[in-house]
């Protein structure tokens, strides 16, 4: 298990705290086959990028959640405010907070979103309610919420195998890449529930992975990207397979799909590079992002 790996400005208590919790790509998605508890065995390389919500916690009596996005609930059903709930009954404390989410990853889009929030609620409050609970502590609860949380407690890039939730640290390359969105939600138990025995594979993949992460050459990064997930999803989804065209059209190395989709992203020589692509793929009717591979946390204190 990774440890928590968090960037801070302060220490010890507070009563306010300003976080910054980062999106992830997957470079690489592969599904194994079907586990006896429902869920898919996969091998993902994972990396963090610069694209990131930021939340602000404030001591309160109750627990309470506040966001500027019209489509993320605010009621128990939201992961932010499960992620608190569940630390506190798992920490036997009567605190609250008032939380409030100010989204820029866009929602059900393959970017771990609304994971990266989770995961910053339980660093947050950890700090907040005073709690000094080591990462492997926080770990414990993360996986309770979700496959991908355990990942933003570190960040940079990672190799998860199992469900997803056992990781092993890997050398982050200094990547430039564009994220493009079509701005349409994606179920990931829809993708997943579509993936066939003939979509199965090795794992070979990521392991290719691996090792083109540690050459440090964007080029071949690019060559090895794959998700088995794009195949569900293409052919439901016309925008993906566009999105990639248009990316590759722009200069782009190489162009996938991220997680359960739908958004796509495009490998570029250097930021400046990303940043040229973003500007053409920008006139069309997607959203669109110059991004940079983080090699530092996830999730950052302000």
């Amino acid at each position: 298990m990774l440890s928590c790996d968090v960037l801070s400005k302060r220490s010890g208590t507070a009563r306010r705290l300003v976080l910054n919790a980062a999106a992830k790509i997957n470079l690489t998605l592969e599904v194994l086959g079907r586990r006896n508890d429902g869920y898919h065995e996969i091998v993902t390389v994972m990396q963090a990028v610069d694209l990131s919500d930021r939340l602000v916690l404030e001591d309160a009596d109750v627990l309470e959640l506040r966001t500027t996005a019209s489509d993320v609930p605010t009621d128990g059903t939201n992961l932010v405010l499960r992620a608190a709930a569940a630390l506190r009954d798992r920490a036997a404390v009567s605190r609250g907070a008032r939380i409030t989410l100010e989204k820029r990853i866009p929602v059900a889009a393959g970017l771990g979103g609304g994971s990266a929030d989770a995961a910053a609620v339980l660093v947050g409050l950890n700090r907040l309610w005073g709690l000094r609970w080591s990462g492997a502590r926080l770990a414990e609860v993360a996986v309770t919420l979700g496959m991908d949380v355990p990942f933003f407690l570190h960040g940079g890039a990672a190799l998860g195998t199992g469900r997803g939730e056992r990781l092993e640290p890997l050398p982050t390359c200094a990547l430039a890449l564009v994220l493009v969105n079509p701005g349409v939600a994606a179920s990931t138990a829809e993708i997943y529930g579509g993936v066939q025995p003939a979509m199965y594979s090795d794992g070979g993949q990521g392991r290719g992975m691996v090792a083109a992460l540690r050459s440090r050459r964007p080029s071949r990064v690019a060559a090895t990207l794959g998700n088995t997930l794009e195949r569900v999803a293409a052919p439901r989804y016309r925008d993906v397979e566009q999105m990639e065209a248009a990316l590759l059209a722009a200069g782009a190395l190489g162009a996938a799909m991220s997680g359960s989709g739908l958004t796509v992203f495009g490998v570029a020589r250097s930021y400046d590079h990303a940043r040229q692509i973003r500007d053409r793929i920008g006139r069309a009717r997607w959203a669109c992002w110059a991004v940079r591979a983080l090699r530092g946390p996830a999730i950052r204190i302000r």
